[in-house]
């Protein structure tokens, strides 16, 4: 193992604030915080990204002009825990700041919509517009944001524009939190609406949140004709990181705010194999309890890529620290209620959500896993943001702060190994230069660049077809020409050209299912793509009988969970039954189009093998280089009792899929593509028996990414596995 120490973090204090702008008694503004008002106000600036680091308070440079009073915005999350907690921190700015208006903030998700509209007698469409109409902050996530700019929530009596074209005419701002965590489909759908907004709507203000734009992002914007703006505290050298006691208080009586405190990190190497980080965890227990019985008062978190590891090792490590009068529990990211308030009382927690921690649950303790560079750097700045907690009236000050990165073994040989080692063992780096080097070291990944040109303009051919409706044709009529400029410049690719590729999909797939519409272009322009394997679960691990309701795509379920087949019916009734004897409800809509129904019953210690396989031949499917639609798909796994029940509900299913003629583990390497990337191994007629499956399958939207590399070496006319 080798230990860096990372120095403290000051943030610039902003200079000048003007006398316009209301702050309560005693705060004062960071410099990146009054830099991204004053960008939000200039009439030139369209488009600001502030990248900040982690606990600098970026939240309230987002929110700092509704807090004075002079806009309303709409804020997209990505995930339910997130937007749930920032909605309780914007409600606290508000009762700080106390604004004329008094904003009133609402938060609107898909199970919150759905049970929304149910207690209303409202369809989804008009539950939509009524709490956005009782919003001057409305938190969602940019799935709901994408689909009722698509049309979804309406019947087919309502125009295509009933919803967006209110939505988008109440908020100024549209903000996009953790940027930097969406993956090229989503940013080619927030491209997408941010081209509508701009052809039918006066100027809107765009604001990026944890987001380094790449350049080629830049480029995209500014051929649409948008301006940006980047408030970047780190290249204007609006952070220190002081060496000595006298260097620190010269900035604190400069008034610079401490962000982050001196964290001790110490790279845990780890051959990179799916259960090394659990196996080491299991093994190293004393050295876990070791800082919570040297320094009583210490906090802790395990942040891992596996819900099925969290699940393994909740029960081993909370008996492990009982005997030593100290709990343990499982950190899921609830926004409230006692299961929060367990959380926040445990000395450590475990999972894979970052909600909570280093916020509301202050630690000075951190292990963690990760799986890209942005995800360490995130992951890691949870930890050494405050200097102690309150407990039972008492204030608890942290002794020190530490944290264990659990790594693959390569990566810590390339920051620590040989003559071209960018790290000493044992020395102190600030972390402006440690995250530059954690970006340039950790293994690249694909970003895909190539889906925008092949797949991002089949989502702005849809919302072309909606500005053509014959209600809308008059009024949008400059709109749509604007538009549809606007995305053959962005995608670089002809609309028209596009429809005549949606046109033959649609033949395809009629012909194959005889139904109308088109699978692949439903991927094409969903958020985060459909997932044609996902499966409804009734969690019996679950304490908590209202959250055993759950959705786990297929492939996860064979390797990790022990199960028992269900029946869709007797699911729904269960639920039914729960909702009303807990008097909670329970949303049911996620669950309409799940392949199958199941009991889980456990998480296996051993992941099982499997494959899918195919009745045909896969060699002339992965020759055409080609997304497309399979049926017949089945599950090998002879130690499943339930794989003949699991293949009867596959057999007959429609799956969009890229198939390459690669085993999986070569595929990943070659192409570089992401830790959590969806591709799986797959066997056909003639390769049934072989002990590793010589081909490889993605579905849904990782099809399509997939597609976006091979493609590319198809049409030069070279091989996809080019040295």
């Amino acid at each position: 193992m080798y230990s860096v120490h990372l120095k403290s973090v000051y943030s610039c204090p902003a200079s000048a604030v003007p006398p316009e702008i209301h702050l309560p008694a005693g705060w004062q503004l960071s410099w990146h915080q009054l830099e991204t008002l004053k960008a939000l106000r200039d009439p030139k600036v369209d488009v600001v990204f502030n990248t900040a680091m982690t606990g600098d308070g970026k939240s309230l440079a987002a929110y700092l002009d509704v807090l004075q009073g002079e806009s309303f915005a709409i804020a997209l999350y990505p995930t339910n825990a997130l937007a749930s907690d920032q909605e309780n921190q914007i409600k606290d700015y508000i009762h700080h700041f106390q604004p004329a208006n008094s904003p009133r903030v609402n938060r609107l998700n898909g199970p919150e919509l759905e049970i929304y509209a149910e207690n209303e007698g409202l369809r989804k469409g008009s539950a939509i517009a009524s709490r956005s109409s009782q919003s001057e902050v409305l938190i969602t996530n940019p799935d709901i944001f994408h689909y009722l700019h698509r049309g979804a929530y309406l019947s087919s009596q309502d125009n295509p524009d009933k919803l967006w074209n209110r939505i988008d005419k109440d908020f100024d701002l549209f903000i996009f939190d953790e940027f930097h965590v969406f993956s090229a489909p989503q940013i080619a759908s927030v491209l997408n609406i941010m081209l509508l907004i701009q052809a039918t709507n006066r100027a809107k203000k765009f604001l990026f949140l944890s987001a380094t734009p790449s350049d080629a992002l830049l480029k995209r914007l500014d051929k649409a004709g948008f301006r940006c703006r980047v408030i970047n505290p780190i290249d204007a050298g609006k952070y220190q990181f002081p060496d000595t006691p006298a260097e620190t208080a010269a900035l604190a009586s400069a008034h610079w705010r401490q962000v982050a405190h001196a964290v001790n990190l110490t790279f845990v190497p780890l051959e990179p194999s799916s259960k090394a980080s659990e196996a080491w965890l299991k093994e190293n227990q004393s050295l876990i309890l070791q800082p919570f019985l040297a320094h009583p008062g210490t906090k802790g978190a395990i942040i891992l890529n596996s819900i099925a590891a969290v699940k393994r090792l909740m029960p081993i490590l909370r008996h492990y620290f009982a005997q030593h009068g100290l709990t343990v529990r499982e950190n899921t990211g609830l926004s409230g209620g006692q299961e929060k308030a367990e959380s926040l009382a445990a000395d450590l927690v475990i999972g894979t959500s970052t909600i909570d921690v280093g916020v509301d649950f202050k630690i000075n303790f951190l292990i963690f896993e990760s799986s890209d560079a942005g995800n360490f750097i995130q992951r890691l700045g949870r930890l050494g943001r405050h200097r102690g907690y309150q407990k039972e009236g008492r204030d608890i000050e942290f002794a020190n702060f530490q944290a264990y990165a659990l790594v693959p073994n390569f990566f810590v040989e390339r920051l620590f190994a040989g003559e071209t080692a960018v790290l000493a063992d044992g020395q102190a780096y600030d972390r402006v230069h440690f995250q530059a080097i954690i970006r340039e070291k950790y293994r690249q990944i694909n970003d895909f660049e190539g889906y925008y040109q092949r797949w991002g303009s089949v989502q702005s051919f849809y919302l072309a077809k909606q500005l053509r409706h014959p209600n809308l044709q008059q009024q949008y009529a400059d709109s749509l020409q604007k538009f549809c400029h606007a995305c053959e410049q962005v995608f670089d690719t002809s609309l028209k050209q596009v429809g005549g590729r949606i046109a033959g999909w649609q033949t395809d797939w009629q012909r194959l299912s005889g139904k109308k519409g088109s699978p692949i272009a439903d991927d094409a322009t969903s958020f985060r793509g459909s997932s044609p394997l996902q499966c409804g679960l009734y969690d019996l691990t679950e304490p908590n009988e209202r959250d055993r309701f759950k959705t786990y795509d297929l492939p996860g379920i064979l390797s990790n969970l022990e199960i028992e087949m269900w029946s869709k019916a007797a699911f729904l009734v269960k639920l039914k039954e729960t909702a009303t004897r807990t008097g909670y409800p329970i949303p049911k809509g996620q669950f309409e189009r799940c392949l199958g129904f199941m009991k889980l019953r456990g998480y296996r210690e051993e992941r099982l093998n499997w494959t899918f396989t195919y009745p045909g031949d896969l060699q002339s499917i992965a020759a055409t280089y080609q997304v497309q639609v399979l049926v017949g798909l089945q599950i090998w796994q002879p130690d499943n009792p339930w794989v003949g029940s699991i293949n009867r509900l596959l057999k007959s299913q429609g799956v969009v899929a890229y198939v390459l003629r690669q085993p999986v583990r070569e595929v990943r390497l070659r192409l570089q593509l992401p830790t959590h990337f969806q591709i799986y191994p797959i066997s056909d007629l003639h390769s049934l028996h072989d002990t590793n499956a010589p081909y490889s399958v993605a579905f849904g939207q990782s099809a399509l990414l997939l597609d976006t590399l091979a493609h590319r070496f198809h049409q030069e006319g070279g091989e996809l596995w080019i040295a």
